[in-house]
């Protein structure tokens, strides 16, 4: 059996990871291509929550035995089996840094390549960049979603140029030799 899983975000629209996964594939086998592919750290401990369909906990899986089993002892139709509908992947514990992993829909075997699991889609920044304060266009304000050069339809005038005084008011002042000149109270 074939998966398509899906790995999001919580909260942002500009991020997705599209898998195709073969339900034979290790949750650690899977891990180290989420960690490969999303350049997450590899230094850190890692878990898999096991979500059933209505949200409660049906087991977690780590590199060691948290009471379901270990990652590379536990495959995705095993979890499946257990009552799993998703999972959120915790690449980083200690910091609760996750993403979440849910199923799209089970492909044909005939449909894709032997080599699993395999990266069919991809959209945004990897989630490193999202802690870093990168923002999504779609994850934008509806009042902050215009191209440069463009004036937002939803402002008037008056908030626009107030918004942009704003800006202005937070650029460092220069002398005449172009030198940054500190305000002592910043």
């Amino acid at each position: 059996m074939i998966f398509k899983l899906k790995v999001t975000l919580t909260g942002i629209k500009g991020f997705y990871r599209i898998y195709l996964v073969h339900g034979a594939t290790t949750l650690y086998t899977l891990h180290k291509q989420l960690r490969s592919d999303m350049e997450f750290p590899q230094d850190q401990l890692i878990m898999f929550k096991a979500l059933a369909a209505d949200g409660s906990v049906t087991g977690r899986y780590g590199l060691f035995d948290l009471g379901s089993g270990t990652v590379d002892a536990v495959s995705l139709e095993k979890a499946f089996k257990a009552g799993a509908a998703s999972f959120v992947y915790f690449y980083d514990v200690t910091n609760r840094k996750s993403v979440n992993i849910s199923v799209e829909e089970e492909a044909s075997p005939a449909k894709v390549s032997p080599d699993f699991p395999i990266l069919a889609e991809s959209k945004g920044p990897n989630p490193i960049e999202f802690e870093n304060g990168y923002v999504a266009f779609e994850d934008l304000p509806d009042r902050q979603r215009y191209l440069p050069g463009e004036e937002p339809e939803d402002l008037d005038d008056e908030d626009f140029d107030d918004e942009v005084e704003e800006e202005d008011e937070d650029e460092e002042e220069e002398d005449e030799d172009g030198k940054e000149i500190f305000d002592e109270n910043e």
